[in-house]
């Protein structure tokens, strides 16, 4: 089974609109889930942007997400622990939390990719999206992508 993921603000191959990039508000878009196995105990995001002129660019590491949550909302806080409990890790501008598009130039692909989980993640917050991706190992269940354009 395959995790469906969408956003109620651009669909899979459409442009990401500016509000949700550096040019914007630089806030996180809505997304929603559906397809979730029921054994699933957690969910974890990871939004990168392959196109970046150094390589894959992380803009969004977020676990332990509970799994009941089929959407998460726009403009998700910027903080290290959520009030549902949920992680956000370190992307690759430093932050935590969700750092939008924002290429160089030209048209970039960006990558929301959803992954249910078989447990929940002994993990600090602030960790690395390879931390995360390690520690992800032998407990995904399903995955889905939601991929967007932007360009500038």
């Amino acid at each position: 089974m395959v995790i469906k993921v969408k956003s109620t603000v651009f669909g899979e191959g459409n442009p990401i609109p500016k509000r949700y990039t550096c040019d914007g508000l630089n806030v996180s878009p809505p997304l929603e889930m559906s397809g979730v196995q029921e054994s699933a105990k957690s969910l974890a995001i990871i939004c990168e942007d392959p196109d970046a002129p150094s390589g894959v660019w992380t803009h969004w590491v977020i676990f332990n997400i509970p799994p009941e949550s089929k959407t998460l909302p726009e403009g998700v806080e910027m903080d290290e622990l959520l009030e549902d409990g949920s992680k956000q890790g370190l992307n690759d501008s430093g932050m935590v939390g969700y750092s939008g598009p924002c290429p160089p130039g030209g048209t970039h692909r960006y990558y929301f990719r959803v992954y249910a989980l078989d447990s929940k993640l002994d993990l600090p917050p602030r960790i690395s999206k390879q931390e995360l991706l390690n520690a992800m190992e032998g407990h995904v269940l399903d995955k889905g992508q939601l991929m967007g354009l932007y360009s500038r």
